[in-house]
């Protein structure tokens, strides 16, 4: 499903440059559930932002579904995007002007459906998350776990084959951070690809492989299983 061969990323001014990513190779299958992690700065995020077709790399190849996408326009890229690629942030990204029934609504609109289709498809959703009681309320009236479980349900609305998930519990406590990672791994389970970047060794658990960054460059891939046993050892050392 994603291919990348030794892509790059590099950020010039005028009077730095800097390498983001160094020749990144790697391939994600359908179905997996991948995690991403690394120091802060180390590439994560530039690395999920081409993965999520928001930026271009500056060289390399990226192959999504089929397409070789690294010298892509930006209304190529949106025109993929928004109907394979689902987001989860961090900071959620809520608007808090609309209802959470119009938040999870918007990428339907984009994507054109019909009211009536709209209304099943949210409602559908908002069930499956359990959140279907809150769906006049707006993003402030909600806890930090309900918000993203909103996110989740925008992410997921129109049935995207990939979803990019940013430190998706970053901002909550234990408790709706597991309900966040359990829903993603619901999700992974029928068969929805996940991507996501995180800090989180209790996240990355959830994953079944998971691919270290350190300043650019992937330095280990492993299967989750082996890495958390890894990082239990040393822990108890």
């Amino acid at each position: 499903m994603i291919k990348t061969v030794d892509l790059t990323k590099v950020f010039r001014t005028e009077e730095v440059e800097t390498t983001a990513l160094n020749q990144v190779s790697f391939e994600i299958k359908e179905g997996e559930f991948v995690a991403i992690m690394g120091p802060s700065g180390c590439g994560k995020s530039t690395l999920l932002n081409i993965l999520g077709l928001l930026d271009n790399p500056s060289g390399g190849q990226y192959f999504f579904v089929d397409h070789e996408v690294s010298k892509y326009s930006e209304k190529q890229r949106a025109n993929l995007r928004k109907r394979n690629i689902g987001f989860v942030f961090q900071n959620f990204n809520l608007i808090d002007e609309l209802s959470v029934f119009e938040n999870v609504e918007l990428p339907l609109i984009y994507l054109g459906y019909s009211a009536a289709d709209r209304k099943k498809r949210v409602e559908e959703v908002l069930e499956q998350m359990q959140i279907m009681h809150r769906k006049n309320h707006f993003p402030l009236q909600l806890s930090g776990g309900q918000q993203q479980r909103v996110a989740v349900c925008r992410a997921v609305v129109a049935k995207p084959h990939i979803i990019l998930a940013d430190e998706p519990t970053g901002n909550l406590d234990s408790t709706h951070g597991d309900e966040v990672m359990n829903l993603l791994e619901t999700l992974n389970k029928n068969g929805t690809t996940i991507i996501m970047v995180t800090h989180s060794q209790r996240d990355a658990s959830y994953a079944q492989r998971i691919i270290r960054l350190f300043d650019g460059q992937i330095v280990t891939e492993d299967k989750a299983t082996e890495f958390v046993l890894a990082s239990t050892e040393q822990t108890e050392q």
